[in-house]
């Protein structure tokens, strides 16, 4: 993952800004109107952009980075979709209330910002020899059976060649796997 999408914009312009400030004020206090024009004129926008933006930050998810051989069968067998989300929700957003907030309100298991589930961690497998990216929501409002209604939706909505598999790990949490192809065949009793 590029090193940029893991640097905060906020802080980082916050502390930019604060810099280019107090060189601005300390430019006036000796008198220097250069430095401190440069203060003021670029310093104090940039550490009120940086405010800005942090107050409108959405963290990354956490995923942590695969071993090498899960590395290449990712590249080998991921889809676009997948490869979407993972890029999506792995590094800052500004301005979003929570990731996969729009897909989650299309597929009718947000009703509303209090009810929406978290995805709070992603994680990448091998399901019988495919590619998985698992994501871990906590849903404490939405019950599974919910999300099993909407199984087939969520299916679809991701695409062709994944199919999705849903999973509760305890009463508010559900992992929905993100698995390349078609689903095995379930053997007839």
């Amino acid at each position: 993952m590029s090193l940029l999408r893991r640097i905060p914009l906020g802080p980082t312009l916050i502390s930019i800004g604060g810099l280019l400030t107090l060189i601005g004020f300390g430019a006036y206090a000796v008198d220097n109107p250069t430095l401190n024009l440069i203060g003021f004129f670029y310093g104090v926008p940039l550490l009120l952009g940086g405010l800005a933006l942090k107050s409108a930050e959405l963290r990354p998810v956490p995923l942590e980075d695969p071993e090498p051989e899960m590395k290449e069968i990712r590249e080998a067998q991921q889809t676009a979709i997948q490869k979407q989300i993972r890029q999506d929700v792995t590094r800052f957003r500004y301005g979003q209330e929570a990731h996969l907030d729009v897909a989650l309100e299309k597929l009718g298991l947000s009703p509303t910002d209090d009810e929406r589930p978290v995805i709070r961690g992603m994680r990448e497998e091998l399901v019988d020899g495919k590619y998985a990216l698992i994501m871990e929501f906590y849903t404490p409002l939405i019950p599974f059976t919910t999300w099993e209604e909407k199984h087939e939706k969520i299916t679809k909505f991701f695409g062709p060649g994944l199919h999705v598999t849903l999973k509760r790990t305890s009463d508010e949490d559900i992992d929905v796997a993100l698995i390349v192809g078609e689903p095995a065949p379930v053997a007839a009793a």
